[in-house]
């Protein structure tokens, strides 16, 4: 089983019930979720004119192999209304493998780590809430030293218990 970490967030709908949704698909689809941050209101990222997402950050395990959890992610955006609109457009909901053991993986349809988890003050405060002193396969630095060397938060406000 590998230890995986997922960003949920979404900015229509009922926000906060499709990441519950979300998380109840995710373990029904075999990945065993044992700690979530809270959850997070946050400025969109990418495409300013659309609502404020809501975010968070679970941790689990999964026997799946990376492009297996890949689709599985994928099959649950699509089977709680997610329609290709525009790169970072509105959506109801949308999850991101983050980080998956100490692995690396670069291919076309999926970057492990996450390629832009370090420009993004909405992923790493609730992964720093969560895990604040794990260290990226990368280059070694921790969640925490990441988000200090961001410089702020840039608009991530604590809202509510995930």
């Amino acid at each position: 089983m590998a230890v995986v970490f997922l960003g949920l967030g979404g900015n229509l709908g009922d926000r906060e019930a499709n990441l519950r949704e979300a998380r109840r698909r995710l373990m029904q689809g075999g990945v065993t979720i044992d700690r979530c941050s809270s959850l997070y209101e946050t400025e969109p990222w990418g495409v300013a004119d659309q609502p404020r997402f809501l975010n968070a950050v679970c941790r689990g395990q999964s026997p799946l192999q990376p492009e297996a959890l890949l689709a599985l992610a994928k099959r649950i955006e699509a089977a709680m209304g997610r329609l290709p609109t525009v790169r970072y457009g509105p959506r109801p909901i949308d999850i991101d493998i983050l980080l998956y053991d100490e692995r690396r993986l670069a291919t076309p349809e999926l970057t492990i780590p996450h390629p832009r988890l370090r420009e993004r003050a909405f992923v790493l405060v609730p992964l720093a809430e969560i895990a604040p002193d794990l260290r990226l396969p990368e280059d070694g630095r921790t969640v925490r030293e990441l988000l200090s060397a961001l410089g702020g938060t840039g608009g991530v406000r604590k809202v509510g218990e995930f």
